[in-house]
């Protein structure tokens, strides 16, 4: 029985694919994702294609949150100036898609730089009321901008164009944010091998003595903020082109709560929490919809309290996470693998 992996140079220590043998599960695994849209039914890949996008913003704001230690309440209005920027730049400039989600992320990092800056004095729960009071603002310049936004009465968004392929169907939506997620993962797990991963972590674990050991804090502190935001805005882009219609309910407070759902569900500073994390949220509405709707008849009372029942749950499943499983799925995960790695040998 093998008893760990060994490694006789730094290349290999640090491999993302460290054996033979995950590296034909992964191979494995992504020939299945290739397939899977052939097998299952619209509403199934419907809710996939938002778990994807759920995942790249959750990545970002466990960047920020769980690897570096800066907590956010404001997540959906970067997620909302993304959306809305993408926006703007398609239907009133007439920019190609590809261009105005990438625009849309930098303008989403350019608010993350703005509001980075205050981190560099705040933390704790100053911090989490600036970033609360800035999804805010947000929220009603998304109203009362109508000119721009379009108010209450939202955006309407065309089919997204990319190099003469227009995204009209869920699948053909499948593969396009299938790929964004891919990379998405990818970039975030070299970032954080990177000495700036390092570094975050180093701020979030103690940043005195990050600081004493040489660790720019204003410099990572923002950055960080900066790299959340841009995974935040393409987020946005790729909701509001999915939808092909955004409104400001998009990018509520309850928004901003949810994704921090996602990070202390699926597991803080873990990348594959992210990923738990944004598949479990984004499932659980849709419980409570077909709950609402099968005990409607013997209920009525329910009928119609489905963003209050939405809300409760929210809230009584962080505290679950929190009180029985403070390092979320992922944590779960790795105990189930390392008892099947063991079994029957365990002790």
């Amino acid at each position: 029985m093998t008893s760990g992996y060994f490694h006789t140079s730094y290349k290999s220590d640090t491999a993302i694919f460290q054996t033979l043998w995950i590296k034909i599960w992964m191979v494995s695994f992504l020939c299945w994702l290739m397939v899977f849209p052939f097998m299952v039914s619209s509403y199934i890949l419907y809710i996939v294609n938002l778990s994807g996008i759920a995942i790249i913003g959750a990545l970002g704001l466990n960047l920020l949150t769980g690897y570096t230690g800066q907590i956010s309440l404001g997540h959906a209005a970067f997620l909302g100036i993304g959306a809305y920027s993408s926006a703007i730049l398609t239907t009133k400039l007439g920019f190609p898609f590809w261009v105005s989600m990438f625009c849309g992320g930098s303008f989403s990092a350019l608010a993350g730089l703005i509001i980075g800056f205050p981190s560099l004095r705040l933390k704790g729960l100053y911090l989490v009321i600036t970033t609360m009071a800035f999804e805010l603002i947000v929220e009603h310049v998304i109203y009362r901008w109508e000119s721009m936004t379009g108010g209450d009465k939202g955006i309407t968004i065309p089919k997204p164009d990319l190099f003469g392929i227009t995204f009209d169907t869920d699948i053909e939506f499948y593969f396009l944010i299938l790929f964004m997620v891919v990379a998405a993962l990818l970039f975030m797990k070299n970032t954080l091998r990177t000495k700036a991963g390092r570094a975050f972590v180093a701020v979030r674990d103690r940043d005195i003595a990050a600081s004493i050991m040489g660790v720019n804090l204003a410099k990572y502190k923002v950055l960080a903020f900066m790299i959340s935001s841009f995974y935040a805005g393409v987020a946005g882009s790729l909701y509001a082109s999915y939808l092909k219609f955004i409104g400001p309910d998009h990018f509520t407070m309850l928004v901003s709560i949810e994704y921090i759902s996602m990070i202390i569900v699926g597991g803080m500073g873990t990348i594959l929490g992210s990923v738990f994390g944004a598949i479990f949220m984004t499932l659980v509405p849709e419980v409570i919809r077909v709950a609402t709707d099968m005990m409607g008849g013997t209920f009525p009372a329910l009928t119609g309290k489905f963003a209050d029942l939405k809300v409760i749950a929210y809230g009584l499943i962080i505290i679950l996470f929190l009180v029985f499983e403070p390092e979320g799925i992922s944590r779960m995960w790795g105990r189930t693998k390392t008892y099947f790695k063991v079994w029957p040998f365990t002790y």
